[in-house]
């Protein structure tokens, strides 16, 4: 599939308080969790739902990163991230 017909990856936004929490990450951490969103937006549906909302929850084991996320109707994705140690 040629990229200009490829489905469009959903939005990640970060918003203050995240910017925040960022940057007291090491570079490893930042990117450890910057691999599990950016495959979060290619796919949204990636993770479990948690039952009885519209939020899905997302571990990876590789990466030691777990993501509670929600995807809305225009690909705008809210997340809630960890890093483990």
């Amino acid at each position: 599939m040629s990229p200009e017909h490829a489905p469009r990856r959903s939005q990640v936004v970060m918003v203050e308080p995240a910017l925040s929490q960022l940057q007291k990450l090491t570079a490893a951490e930042t990117h450890r969790l910057d691999r599990v969103i950016v495959a979060i937006s290619v796919n949204p549906e990636l993770g479990t739902p948690v039952p009885d909302t519209l939020l899905r929850d997302h571990a990876d084991d590789v990466d030691g990163a777990r993501v509670i996320c929600y995807a809305t109707a225009l690909r705008h994705i809210a997340i809630l991230a960890y890093v483990e140690a």
